[in-house]
């Protein structure tokens, strides 16, 4: 059965250890072309979604896609590039010839290899390595060889475990750029990443995972066009004014001359500053702020991680 219209399709995918549920009835649909992150705590099921979608394991129940072919064929894998979270690195090769070993696995013409490793190597920022072990290489510069790794068989599919892991701010936005050049070119980006403000930046829509189960999936933009947290300073703030505040939030907290408040949507704003006014506060400062992906995490998944 061909699922052509997605890069990633997963239906009650399950991976169980002994009694132990490591993923859950994981259902997805991730769309050809799109940047879709796969966000949860330590322990969440992430990298062990990633390995069964990739053969790696198998699952112990349910189905799924890759590029519209059943797990485990041979000629999608020729199409899909991977950055594992802790790449095993052959570090007595040097650049060039890591990438070229890795060409030869995928069995690419000679021709391409000599054009795409110079190439794969600039766009990494390592052009001048190439001719360097990976056994000098630091923590930084060995995730720009996996990077450019992952992406040597020109894939149509990319699936990126904390690729920004042991980068700097300048590492960081070099996969921003690339992620960026991957949706442009029509490649699917599938990234499971711990830095939430690189995911709000970077992707299309995410998923949120705990104890093996998607908790919700959802266009980002939904996300974060959602609920707006105020912060208000103001004087005579009394017991029925705050109490008048939760016809517009249940979540009303207040410390002195300092309240907060989480409303829906900034429709809202403009009404509870005329009501704070007309009820007798003198308003001094009144901030609006959008809700950070952040803090969208710790509402869905919550403070305990994955335990």
């Amino acid at each position: 059965m061909m699922h052509s219209a997605y890069a990633i399709e997963t239906n009650h995918l399950s991976k169980y250890f002994g009694e132990k549920a490591a993923v859950r009835d994981l259902t997805l649909q991730v769309g050809r072309g799109e940047v879709f992150g796969f966000l949860g705590p330590n322990g969440a099921g992430k990298t062990t979604s990633v390995k069964m979608l990739l053969g790696l394991i198998r699952p112990s129940a349910g189905e799924a896609w890759l590029l519209g072919e059943p797990l485990g064929s041979s000629e999608v894998r020729r199409r899909v590039g991977f950055l594992p979270e802790h790449f095993r690195f052959h570090d007595w090769l040097t650049a060039a010839e890591f990438l070229r070993l890795h060409a030869d696995l995928y069995q690419m013409d000679i021709a391409v290899i000599r054009q795409t490793i110079p190439s794969l190597l600039e766009l990494v920022g390592l052009s001048d390595f190439a001719n360097k072990k990976l056994r000098t290489f630091s923590k930084g510069m060995l995730q720009r060889i996996g990077l450019a790794q992952a992406l040597l068989n020109q894939p149509e599919l990319v699936l990126l475990d904390e690729p920004t892991s042991g980068l700097d701010p300048v590492g960081r936005r070099l996969v921003r750029d690339i992620i960026r050049d991957l949706r442009q070119r029509g490649t699917t980006v599938f990234l499971n990443s711990h830095l939430l403000s690189e995911v709000e930046i970077t992707c299309d829509r995410v998923a949120f995972i705990k104890h093996g189960e998607v908790l919700i999936t959802q266009p980002l933009q939904l996300f974060m066009e959602g609920e707006v947290s105020v912060s208000v300073r103001a004087h005579g703030l009394t017991p029925e004014i705050v109490q008048g505040l939760q016809r517009w939030s249940r979540n009303v907290r207040l410390d002195g001359e300092h309240l907060s408040l989480a409303l829906a949507g900034e429709a809202a704003l403009p009404e509870v500053h005329r009501y704070l006014v007309s009820a007798g506060a003198d308003v001094f400062a009144f901030q609006p702020q959008k809700v950070s992906l952040e803090d969208l995490f710790i509402q869905i998944v919550g403070t305990d991680g994955g335990l």
